[in-house]
């Protein structure tokens, strides 16, 4: 089953829950984001590098 469960805070790419599965992140309570978004973001926040 597929359910669109809203749109991606960061690219508005569309994001569905997948046979009861979420297929994004959900940050601040209400901000949802698709995983190439959030892991950008992630790179981008205090990431270390060697």
């Amino acid at each position: 089953m597929k359910e669109l469960v809203g749109y991606c805070h960061k690219c508005g790419k569309e994001i569905f829950c997948l046979d009861g599965f979420f297929n994004g992140i959900q940050l601040d309570g209400k901000q949802i984001h698709c995983f190439p978004c959030a892991e950008k973001e992630s790179d981008t926040s205090g990431g270390q590098s060697q």
